[in-house]
């Protein structure tokens, strides 16, 4: 029976690769594309878990908050985002020390999120038992994270974090500048951005045979529209290490995207500095908002490269609602045209200067990271509106 069924397997692969002869292809030759999509910060203070609660039952759901950009995320092969507080339970609360209800890790997968970064600032917020709590809480509902782990065993086989789609696979991994100075105890694992550290995990992950390498780095000042010396230099010793792609978070305001396309040195490689804020309660002017980078990914002949880049710009709007703040992530270019949603005039002026702060600083700073342009339908969505080259 067994050879049998071994000389069917070998007979299927003969067929398979004879098939491919005859329409004049090897099966290097075909080509496969990958859409990618990050998310900048997913915070929690404690306006936005009021503005989640149902007060009566105090059961919480967050789905609503995305339900706008849902469409961009689903659209999406891999989506990945930074969530930047703990599910560490009650009592939940926000700024200093957050701890959000599991919901809102609940309403990410929803939306079409496929994976949480976790290693940030906030990640000891709870301490140990905050730490593992988001780790259990992520893991009961089948969100796979990276950037946290309970233990060395833990990080040792689960780093880095592997993703595989439509015949790429993608290498994950996540550090953070620092935990607010909190202590962590020595039988978990939280990742630091630490240089020899980190050009270790990429040659470890490259043994593993990645088509691709993210790096996704909780870094920079904070409210700085422009990255630090830190920064640059870092990024080129981790493109120099071998990292594809660097995603940045942390600074709560947007940085500029450079994507180095003809470039001699770091081929079709790219940096997003900082993705801003995904959602949060910050009002102040720049905060109020971030972006979604969207990165194309192809392999032909056993090479993977970025052959696309492009950006959405999102806006959280909080309206009133029954007396209560509610949150929305708009996508901006969609609702720019649409001032008659906003039941405050002021709200849709607030997007407004979002919109002119951001693009002036991006049209100027990018390289060849454009904005994406949605119609009031939303139809560029459509996957025939993604040209490979850049060009949406």
């Amino acid at each position: 029976m067994g050879n049998q069924v071994l000389y069917k397997v070998r007979l299927s692969a003969l067929l398979i690769f004879l098939a491919f002869r005859a329409s004049g292809q090897s099966i290097d030759s075909v080509e496969h594309r990958v859409t990618l999509l990050f998310a900048g910060d997913i915070m929690g203070h404690d306006t936005q878990i009021h503005a989640a609660e149902d007060t009566v039952t105090h059961t919480y759901d967050y789905d609503t908050v995305f339900s706008y950009v849902k469409p961009i995320i689903s659209e999406a092969d891999v989506a990945i985002a930074n969530l930047e507080v703990t599910l560490a339970g009650p009592p939940y609360q926000g700024y200093p020390r957050f701890s959000s209800p599991v919901q809102l890790a609940g309403a990410c997968k929803n939306a079409g999120i496929d994976y949480l970064v976790t290693a940030n600032n906030h990640a000891a917020d709870r301490g140990i038992e905050g730490i593992t709590a988001t780790l259990h809480r992520l893991d009961s509902i089948g969100m796979p994270h990276t950037g946290t782990f309970y233990n060395r065993r833990a990080k040792d086989t689960l780093q880095p974090l592997m993703i595989h789609a439509k015949g790429i696979t993608i290498a994950l991994l996540n550090y953070t500048y620092g935990i607010n100075g909190l202590a962590v105890p020595d039988s978990l694992i939280i990742n630091f951005l630490d240089k020899d550290q980190i050009a270790g995990d990429i040659s470890e992950a490259k043994m593993q045979h990645p088509d691709f390498i993210v790096l996704f780095l909780h870094w920079g000042t904070e409210y700085d529209t422009i990255p630090s010396a830190s920064q640059n230099e870092l990024a080129e010793y981790f493109l120099s290490a071998g990292a594809d792609l660097i995603i940045g978070s942390h600074p709560h305001v947007l940085q500029k995207m450079e994507w180095y396309k003809d470039d001699t040195l770091y081929a079709d490689k790219a940096v997003v500095y900082s993705l801003g804020n995904f959602v949060s309660n910050q009002r102040k002017p720049k905060t109020d908002g971030g972006s979604m980078v969207r990165i194309v990914l192809t392999k032909k002949n056993n090479i993977t490269k970025i052959s696309g880049a492009g950006y959405f710009l999102t806006w959280v709007y909080t309206p009133l609602i029954n007396n209560r703040k509610k949150f929305f992530i708009l996508p901006c270019s969609e609702f720019e045209k649409k001032p008659d949603f906003f039941a405050n005039p002021d709200d849709y002026e607030q997007m407004k200067s979002f919109i002119m702060d951001s693009r002036k600083l991006l049209d100027t700073q990018n390289l060849n990271v454009p904005e994406i342009l949605l119609h009031e339908t939303g139809t560029a969505l459509k996957k025939d509106l993604y040209a490979p080259d850049g060009h949406f």
